[in-house]
């Protein structure tokens, strides 16, 4: 089989960052799987372990984070914003999924297979679409104790699409 070298990155940035970087309740216990992700790295190794030459990172525009953004770019990261929302109590409400499926079908003549970042459900029926059309590649979950199960309905021993990245933690992980 020969090596699709032109894939593109759909990464849920929330998703991402919200599954690895807080602790987790299994079975009544706390997990610890708190860490952070080194943007410049995960880079790299989408490149080098799934070909990927464009990375799309999905993210809620805030003003104040503005030398964040400017950082995931020179990483090599194309930034696509979504407003966000202030609701009552501080929180802030950015969901990005809509983005994301979108710009995947935009791009969909662009790239050889797509590697979605995230462990959200509601990318079943984008992965299932892009399986049937030979343009999925794998989904790159980033905790496998609070993905969704739904992906696992994707994934067969003869597709073997569901990655997790936190067993990549001490390749992946932010260090000053």
């Amino acid at each position: 089989m020969a090596v699709q070298k032109n894939n593109y990155a759909f990464i849920d940035s929330n998703n991402l960052y919200l599954s690895i970087s807080n602790n987790i309740e299994r079975g009544g216990k706390i997990v610890h799987v708190g860490w952070k992700l080194d943007y410049r790295r995960f880079r790299v190794f989408l490149r080098e372990k799934y070909q990927v030459e464009k990375a799309f990172l999905f993210i809620g525009f805030k003003a104040e984070n503005e030398n964040m953004y400017t950082y995931l770019q020179k990483c090599g990261y194309i930034c696509v914003f979504k407003p966000t929302l202030e609701l009552k109590g501080g929180q802030v409400k950015g969901n990005v999924d809509a983005e994301l499926v979108l710009h995947s079908m935009i791009e969909f003549s662009n790239y050889d297979k797509a590697v979605i970042v995230s462990g959200d459900g509601d990318f079943y029926c984008l992965i299932k679409y892009l399986l049937g059309k030979n343009k999925f590649n794998v989904v790159l979950a980033p905790n496998q104790h609070t993905y969704s199960s739904l992906l696992d309905k994707l994934s067969t021993p003869a597709n073997n699409i569901l990655r997790f990245l936190n067993p990549l933690k001490d390749k992946l992980e932010y260090n000053k």
